[in-house]
C-alpha cells in the first residue's frame, strides 16, 4: 500500500482505525485556499478544498471513505451526503463510511450552521464523487483496453460490454486521487439516481434506537476522570477567596484547579467531582455587580441604548406616484431564548504523551474552537485536535464550545488521563449564550385600496454571533483566567447571510422599501447564534404586519400576500400550504382561528409557508394549536424524510419559543435555571403536522434546517388574532399575556 502521509497524520488515521489508505489526505486549509484563489471557481466547498483526496478514499477492503468538515447535529446531513456519494460513485450505500468533523482528517468547512451544509458540503461531495467516478472509469478503460463508452458500473464493479471487468478497489494505487478537481464533470441527471430522492433511513438512527454510546455524553474511555467547574454567581463577578486545601482533601479528589476566577475540580467519580464543586461553591467569596436591566425592561433598553452602528440594510425609494392615503405602524418584540438542550453540554479532553490535546466535542465549529482553545492554553494550533461526537441536541452556539475549553483546561493539569466534563442543568441554563432579544418597528404607507406603497422596517438587536472563531475571548472561562482574554467586539453579518437583520428584507415587491438595523454591541446577557439568528423575529414581525395590512384592506391574507409576491417559487410554496390546509374551504367557529406565514430563509435558501389552526380559551388565556400544515421548497430533495423532519422539528421548536420561552433575569443574574423557570413545549402540546414537499430535480440544494422557524411564529400570532380579535405583538404568547390582552380588548 502506497501512502504519502506525514507521520503525525498517519498516526491519527491509524489510531482512528482508518488504515486502508490508497493516497494522501488533504493539504492544510490555508494552502488550499491560497492555491484555489487564482483558479476557476469550483462548486460549493470543493472550491476551497480542491483535491479529490481531501474528500474521498477508495479502500482495499471494498469500501469508500467520505470525509466532510460539516457535522451531524440531528439535521441528517451525514445521511444525505452518503446518499449523494453512493449515487455519483455507483456503489451501494452500505459501502460508504463517513468521517466527519475530525480536525486531523477532514477538510475545514468552517461552522456547521446557517443551513449551509447542503448548498456547500453536499454540493462539493456531489461534484467530487462525480469526478472520482469519471477518473475510475478512465483508469478502468486503460486497464481493460476497452472504449470508455462501453463501460458500465454496478456497485463499484466496472464491466465492459465486450467482456472483462475490474473493481474500483483494484484501480486506485499511489496518488491516483491526489489531484485537483476540474469542475468539468457533470453529476448524474435525476433520472439515474438510485438513492437521491428516496427516504433512506438515517445512518445514525439504528445506534440511537439500540442505545449505543453515540453521544459524547455517553462516552466512557478507559482511565477517565471526572471534572466539574464552578461558575461565578453573575457575569461580572470576580473571585475574592476560596478554601482550596479543604476541597483537595475530599474523597476521590485528584486535583483542584484555580486560575484567576476560574475554578474547577477533577475527581475519580462523578459524584465525588460534583461534591467537591459544591464545596468550592460554598466556600467561594465573590465581588458582585448589579448591572442588568431586567427582562421586563429589555424592550426599552434596546430602544434607548445607543447602537454601535445603524446599518442601511436596504434603501429603495419609491419613484413618483401619489402620497399614501393611510399609514399604519406596529412594534414587535422577541425576548432572549435559550437553546435549552435536553442533554447538557459535555466534552472529553486528553493531553497525550505526544503533547497533543485531543478533545471529543459536539461543537459546531471544531476547527475554530480548536484554534481558540490552543491560544487559550498557549499551545500550537496543530497540537489541539478536535473530534466531533454527536451531542443530544442543539441548533446554534450553546455551551458545547465552553465544555470543550473547560475540559481542556482541566485535562492540561493531569497529562495522560481523559477528563470528562458535563455541566449541571443550572449551569447550562444560566451560562449558555442566548438568542438575542429584539425590537422590530414596522411602518407602511398604503394607497386607497390598501396596497403597500412604502415599507419601512427598523430593528434593534444585540449581536447574534459570538462563536469561538479562533478567539479565546469568546470562550467563557478564558475571560476569568488570571490573565484573561477580552471578549472581541462582535460584528453583525453582512449580505446575503446577515445576522440581526437576517430576513429583515421582505421578499415582497414594494415600490418603496427601507430596512435599518440598529446594531448594539453591548450585551446585558451573553448571546450568540440560535437557530435562525434574527430571522425568527424579523419574519414574525413582517408576516404579522402583512396580516395587519390585509385586515385593514379587508383582503384575504393569502390573496393579499400574492399581490406583492413575484417570485414564482415563493408563490408556489404559499399556495400549496394554503391548499393543503384547506384555506378556501375553512369555516370560522367560535374561539378558533387560522393563520399563515411565509418566508424564504435568508432570501437565498429554502422556501417555507406554514398554516395553523388554533383555539383560544377566553377564560384562562391558553392557546391550543389544533393542526399545522407546512410546505417546503428546498431545491433538489435528497432525502424527503430528512427534509420533512427538519421542517416539522423547526415548526415545533418555533411553537415552543412562541408560546412559552423567555429568559427571565433581574438586575444581577439570570433567574431561568431549570425547566420550571424556563418551560418548553411538551409532547401533549404538539399538534399534528403535515409537510408538503416541492421537489425541484436538478435544481441546487437549498438549506432546510431553519426555514420553518419564522413562518411558524407569525402564523401562530395571526391565527390567535383570527380566533380572538386581539393582536399580540410581544412574544411569547403565554396564558397570562393572552388573558391580559383579552381583558383589555
Amino acid at each position: 500500500m502506497n501512502t504519502l502521509l506525514a507521520p503525525s497524520r498517519r498516526s491519527f488515521l491509524q489510531a482512528a482505525g482508518y488504515v486502508s489508505l490508497a493516497f494522501s489526505i488533504p493539504l492544510d486549509a490555508a494552502l488550499s485556499q491560497t492555491a484555489a484563489s487564482a483558479k476557476p471557481t469550483l462548486p460549493g466547498d470543493l472550491n476551497t478544498h480542491r483535491k479529490l483526496s481531501a474528500w474521498l478514499r477508495v479502500n482495499t477492503d471494498q469500501t469508500v471513505t467520505l470525509m466532510v468538515g460539516k457535522v451531524e447535529l440531528g439535521q441528517g446531513i451525514l445521511t444525505a451526503v452518503t446518499q449523494i456519494c453512493a449515487d455519483e460513485l455507483d456503489v451501494d450505500l452500505s459501502r460508504v463510511r463517513v468521517i466527519s468533523g475530525d480536525t486531523a482528517l477532514v477538510p475545514n468547512e468552517g461552522v456547521t450552521a446557517g443551513s449551509f451544509s447542503m448548498p456547500f458540503c453536499a454540493t462539493a461531495v456531489q461534484h467530487a464523487s462525480a469526478e472520482v467516478r469519471a477518473l475510475l472509469l478512465d483508469l478502468a478503460a486503460q486497464k481493460l483496453q476497452q472504449p470508455l463508452a462501453s463501460l458500465s458500473v454496478q456497485d463499484g464493479l466496472v464491466k465492459a460490454s465486450a467482456g472483462g471487468q475490474v473493481a474500483y478497489w483494484d484501480l486506485v494505487v499511489g496518488e491516483a486521487l491526489n489531484r485537483e478537481a476540474t469542475g468539468q464533470i457533470k453529476p448524474k441527471p435525476a433520472s439515474q439516481h438510485r438513492y437521491i430522492g428516496r427516504p433512506v433511513p438515517r445512518i445514525d438512527l439504528a445506534p440511537k434506537v439500540l442505545a449505543d454510546a453515540i453521544f459524547v455524553q455517553e462516552l466512557r474511555p478507559a482511565g477517565m476522570l471526572f471534572g466539574h467547574v464552578v461558575r461565578p454567581p453573575t457575569y461580572q463577578a470576580r473571585l475574592l477567596s476560596v478554601d482550596l486545601p479543604a476541597v483537595q482533601q475530599m474523597p476521590g479528589v485528584v486535583k483542584v484547579v484555580r486560575n484567576g476566577s476560574f475554578l474547577g475540580v477533577i475527581a475519580r467519580r462523578e459524584e465525588e467531582a460534583l461534591a467537591a464543586a459544591q464545596a468550592l461553591t460554598a466556600s467561594a467569596r465573590w465581588e458582585l455587580d448589579k448591572v442588568l436591566p431586567g427582562h421586563d425592561g429589555m424592550p426599552d433598553w434596546l430602544r434607548k441604548t445607543k447602537p454601535n452602528r445603524v446599518i442601511p440594510t436596504k434603501l429603495q425609494a419609491r419613484v413618483g406616484g401619489d402620497a399614501p392615503a393611510k399609514t399604519l405602524r406596529a412594534t414587535y418584540y422577541r425576548p432572549y431564548h435559550m437553546h435549552a438542550s435536553i442533554g447538557t453540554s459535555a466534552a472529553i479532553a486528553t493531553l497525550g504523551a505526544d503533547g497533543v490535546m485531543l478533545i471529543q466535542t459536539h461543537s459546531q465549529s471544531v476547527f475554530e474552537t480548536g484554534r481558540a482553545i490552543a491560544r487559550m492554553l498557549g499551545m500550537e494550533p496543530a497540537k489541539v485536535r478536535c473530534q466531533h461526537v454527536q451531542g443530544s441536541g442543539c441548533y446554534g452556539h450553546n455551551l458545547a464550545d465552553d465544555a470543550a475549553a473547560d475540559a481542556a483546561l482541566l485535562a492540561a493539569t493531569v497529562p495522560g488521563q481523559p477528563v470528562r466534563l458535563q455541566y449541571t442543568r443550572e449551569q447550562e441554563h444560566a451560562w449558555e449564550p442566548y438568542g438575542s432579544a429584539m425590537v422590530i418597528q414596522t411602518e407602511a404607507g398604503l394607497d386607497a385600496q390598501g396596497n403597500v406603497l412604502d415599507w419601512d422596517l427598523q430593528l434593534w438587536s444585540t449581536p447574534h454571533g459570538t462563536r469561538p472563531g479562533g478567539e479565546p475571548g469568546n470562550l467563557l472561562s478564558a475571560r476569568y483566567l488570571e490573565k484573561p482574554f477580552a471578549l472581541p467586539l462582535p460584528a453583525n453579518g453582512g449580505p446575503p447571510n446577515y445576522a440581526a437583520d437576517r430576513n429583515a428584507i421582505a421578499l415582497y415587491d414594494f415600490p418603496g422599501h427601507k430596512v435599518l438595523t440598529h446594531f448594539i454591541t453591548e450585551m446585558p446577557l451573553r448571546v450568540s447564534s440560535t437557530r435562525g439568528l434574527g430571522a425568527y423575529a424579523n419574519v414574525f414581525a413582517i408576516e404579522s404586519f402583512i396580516d395587519e395590512l390585509a385586515v385593514a384592506a379587508q383582503a384575504d391574507p393569502v390573496e393579499y400576500r400574492l399581490r406583492f409576491l413575484k417570485d414564482p417559487r415563493a408563490r408556489d410554496a404559499l399556495v400549496k400550504a394554503a391548499d393543503a390546509f384547506g384555506w378556501s374551504r375553512w369555516r370560522k367557529t367560535e374561539g378558533r382561528g387560522r393563520g399563515i406565514g411565509f418566508a424564504r430563509y435568508k432570501n437565498t435558501a429554502g422556501y417555507c409557508a406554514v398554516a395553523l389552526e388554533v383555539e383560544v380559551n377566553r377564560r384562562n388565556g391558553r392557546i391550543r394549536v389544533l393542526r399545522a400544515v407546512a410546505s417546503a421548497d428546498v431545491g433538489h430533495i435528497v432525502n424527503p424524510d430528512g427534509v420533512s423532519n427538519q421542517i416539522e422539528g423547526g415548526l415545533v421548536q418555533s411553537l415552543s419559543w412562541s408560546l412559552k420561552e423567555e429568559v427571565k433575569f433581574d438586575d444581577t443574574r439570570v433567574l431561568s435555571s431549570d425547566w420550571s423557570s424556563y418551560p418548553i413545549l411538551t409532547f401533549s402540546e404538539v399538534p399534528p403536522v403535515e409537510v408538503v414537499l416541492i421537489d425541484r430535480p436538478g435544481a441546487p440544494f437549498l438549506g432546510t434546517g431553519e426555514a420553518s422557524q419564522g413562518p411558524t411564529g407569525a402564523a401562530l400570532a395571526n391565527a390567535v388574532f383570527d380566533a380572538s380579535g386581539v393582536r399580540f405583538r410581544r412574544l411569547p404568547l403565554t396564558p397570562e399575556r393572552v388573558l391580559e390582552g383579552l381583558n383589555k380588548a
